[in-house]
């Protein structure tokens, strides 16, 4: 077992700026042309925020930032994963339903990751182990 540690202050607000990247990028694609997962996963706030997650990773290791690194590193590549289920299952005529509701569930899943971890981040919670 490790000793946990405090995270500095600049680190908390790195977080809460990653969480507000995804959230800008969520938003766009409710009110814009684009989809919810479209802006999620090709947006250059939200790619933004994913490479300030991988290049602070080690800054907030051993701190309970670090479970909220974990959920914005995991909801950006299983989105990414259904996004390329729901294209391949799109292909074809049978699958186009299932794509579609597919897409569906995981816009509405997208969302919830970000309020519930920014949430989460705003109490100074950590967020569960998957």
């Amino acid at each position: 077992m490790y000793a946990e540690r405090s995270p500095s202050a600049g680190m908390v607000r790195l977080t809460h700026l990653i969480y507000a990247l995804h959230a800008f990028a969520v938003f766009s694609g409710v009110i814009g042309s684009a989809s919810v997962i479209g802006s999620f996963i090709a947006s250059i706030p939200s790619l933004a925020a994913i490479v300030l997650n991988y290049w602070n990773r080690g800054a907030v290791r051993n701190t309970w930032l670090d479970s909220h690194f974990d959920w914005q590193i995991r909801t950006f590549w299983y989105t990414l994963a259904w996004v390329v289920l729901s294209v391949l299952l799109a292909v074809t005529l049978i699958g186009l339903p299932f794509a579609l509701m597919a897409l569906a569930v995981v816009s509405l899943w997208v969302i919830y990751r970000v309020v519930r971890g920014w949430w989460r981040l705003s109490g100074g919670l950590r967020m569960p182990a998957p």
